[in-house]
């Protein structure tokens, strides 16, 4: 079986490099991006406005290959790639969810953006705390992890 998919759009940010991109949306500090859409996807945008937050689907384009285990950021212990969220996945798809500032055209401005400039954008989804917030969650060998290390370095990249 093959699957494929077509970019509705691309991230524009600040980050050009993996060395020194937050390494998720809830360590951008506000990070600010857009993302840009075909104009033939203006109007799925039709009542989005009144979302807070957004869920983008991306092609990690510059991730570096898979492998079976990796050492994720937060940590120094080689993990299982499944249990972690590093990027050098057999299929690279992220999933950042990103704080909505504005909608203009085709163009969504979004803050706590954690992609690469120029990341294509596979879907967008309304985060909506009812259905994507779980109660009662554990987070396996991440509740044992102290570190703070907050941006990405080249280590999926190479």
């Amino acid at each position: 079986m093959i699957v494929e998919y077509r970019p509705i759009g691309v991230v524009r940010s600040p980050f050009s490099e993996p060395e020194g991109t937050p390494i998720q949306p809830s360590r951008a500090d506000g990070a600010r991006g857009t993302v840009e859409l075909d104009e033939e996807y203006a109007g799925c945008l039709s009542d989005l406005e009144g979302f807070s937050h957004i869920i983008l689907l991306c092609h990690l384009h510059r991730s570096g290959g898979w492998r079976p285990t990796v050492v994720p950021y937060l940590d120094d212990v080689p993990r299982g790639l499944f249990a972690t969220r590093a990027p050098s996945r057999p299929n690279p798809i992220g999933l950042s969810i990103v704080r909505l500032v504005a909608i203009e055209g085709a163009t969504l401005t979004v803050e706590g953006v954690d992609l690469l400039d120029g990341t294509p954008v596979l879907d967008i989804k309304p985060y909506v705390g009812e259905f994507d917030s779980l109660e009662e969650v554990r987070c396996g060998w991440l509740d044992e992890v102290r570190s703070r290390r907050r941006l990405a370095d080249d280590r999926f990249s190479r």
